[in-house]
């Protein structure tokens, strides 16, 4: 059996179990009862890619001044993100989205729920984001500085040359595989009624009644955005491994 054939047998089993599943709990399956929430659907989709790229960006941000903190020679600021992190780690998202809106929010004087929500976002994925700098960045070995000392790199054919190409090549596809995590994790925010998908259709289901219908269309919407995205990851690692 070749590779194809046992990738659409495989296909073919995943699709006769759902439809199994779909046929236990309801004799009649339609998503017409969702074509009047069309449109709010489709700006929820836009809505979470939306909220998982500003969190990307701002963790991205976040999770590099935490790593230059981390390897900073003052140790009150190693030890404020050792701190951090742990706190972190520990941490439900939904706890933390909850917490920032609802409790940190207000401290400041900010009762913008929805941002409060994108913050939660970006703080939890920053973490995850400073490891990612650890990794691409240690794996300039001293060897390599020692050499670009001996050849009199300045600062900007060192990184322009020797230590971006080698840290974008390694940081690519975990910070692929973060920004999945993130589109996931957007749909906590339902608890702060912002308008991402898993609110959406929850929406839609509390006047439709089309519970199971929801849910798999919700499904199946989560894996229309992840799925390319992890064959993307897959694509990176195979080009930037050779």
């Amino acid at each position: 059996m070749n590779k194809v054939l046992s990738y659409v047998m495989a296909i073919l089993t995943i699709a006769a179990f759902v439809g199994f599943v779909i046929m236990r709990q309801t004799d009649g399956f339609s998503l017409e009862s969702f074509k009047p929430y069309q449109g709010l659907i489709t700006q929820s989709i836009w809505n979470t890619i939306y909220v998982s790229l500003i969190t990307l960006v701002g963790s991205l941000i976040l999770g590099f001044v935490f790593y230059l903190l981390s390897i900073s020679k003052f140790k009150y600021f190693n030890a404020l993100t050792d701190i951090f992190t742990e706190i972190i780690y520990g941490t439900p998202l939904l706890v933390l989205v909850v917490v920032m809106a609802f409790v940190i929010g207000p401290a400041f004087g900010t009762y913008n729920r929805n941002v409060m929500g994108f913050g939660a976002l970006i703080v939890y994925m920053t973490p995850y984001m400073k490891n990612v700098y650890k990794s691409a960045f240690s794996s300039i070995s001293e060897d390599q500085y020692m050499a670009m000392d001996l050849f009199g790199f300045t600062p900007y054919q060192r990184y322009r040359y020797i230590i971006i190409p080698q840290v974008i090549r390694i940081l690519m596809p975990p910070l692929m595989n973060n920004f999945s995590m993130i589109i996931k994790g957007s749909a906590l925010l339902s608890v702060l009624a912002y308008n991402e998908l898993y609110y959406s259709i929850r929406v839609a289901q509390s006047i439709t009644f089309a519970f199971v219908e929801g849910y798999i269309m919700m499904w199946v919407l989560y894996l229309m955005i992840t799925i390319p995205l992890s064959q993307a990851t897959k694509y990176v690692e195979r080009k930037w491994s050779l």
